[in-house]
């Protein structure tokens, strides 16, 4: 299998498995969320769940080099920040009690609206492995529900086939009560321009994280959520990237 091009192995080895100790660790800061306590702790969350969280992107990274070469699986940058942003927020606990990494299209950043991509969570008591784009901008809504009715066949062919239907389900998100500015209540594809948010993914018990198979089962998931997201990215940046 191909190596992933932006991956140190000196400094990432091989994903293990997370300890115990970083779904302890998460639970504490929940009760414990302010800053002397994490300051005392900020040691065991480096060792116990950043730098496994490094090694888990790592090797997801090589496991989706061939599938999806397009994407970004950087250690150092794909795993989101540990402070929260509370600017605009009535909730002032400062950390986020879980750990998560999102990995989009190489060098899109966020400047057309929020990226499309995959997101893998460990939150507990679950974890949650999956793609999409969460919260399209108004414009991006507009150029997916454009897309769907100029490509629904291809759209179906991915949404309504047998293999995504046993491994997602259905869209996931809020829906829109009535059709959208613009399309008829009858339209054939009116379900699905209901949709205000469009993201797919599996939601596990949290042991399943503390594998070393989490990384292989994880590539496995968005392999397979890989042409929902092609098809996302198709719509919102109007070429096809592979």
């Amino acid at each position: 299998m191909a190596k992933h091009p932006f991956i140190d192995e000196d400094l990432f080895p091989p994903f293990e498995g997370f300890p115990k100790n970083a779904l302890s660790f998460l639970r504490r800061l929940k009760k414990n969320n302010n800053r002397p306590w994490f300051q005392k702790h900020k040691q065991e969350y480096e060792e116990d769940v950043r730098f496994p969280m490094q090694c888990f992107v790592a090797t997801l990274g090589q496991l989706m080099a061939d599938a999806a070469p397009e994407f970004e699986f950087n250690p150092r940058k794909s795993i989101f920040r540990l402070y929260r942003d509370v600017r605009f927020s009535k909730n002032k606990a400062p950390y986020k009690t879980n750990i998560g990494a999102f990995f989009t299209l190489r060098g899109r950043g966020n400047a057309e609206g929020e990226p499309g991509g995959f997101y893998v969570g460990v939150h507990p008591p679950e974890i949650y492995v999956g793609g999409g784009i969460y919260m399209p901008s108004g414009a991006q809504l507009k150029l997916i529900r454009q897309h769907i009715v100029k490509d629904s066949e291809g759209f179906l062919a991915i949404v309504e086939s047998r293999k995504f239907k046993k491994e997602f389900g259905e869209i996931e998100g809020e829906r829109l009560q009535k059709a959208p500015l613009g399309y008829p209540k009858d339209h054939p594809m009116i379900e699905y321009l209901k949709c205000k948010q469009f993201f797919v993914g599996r939601t596990l018990p949290e042991p399943a994280c503390l594998r070393p198979r989490f990384a292989q089962d994880s590539a496995k998931t968005l392999t397979d959520v890989l042409p929902f997201v092609r098809w996302l990215q198709t719509a919102v940046h109007g070429t096809k990237e592979k």
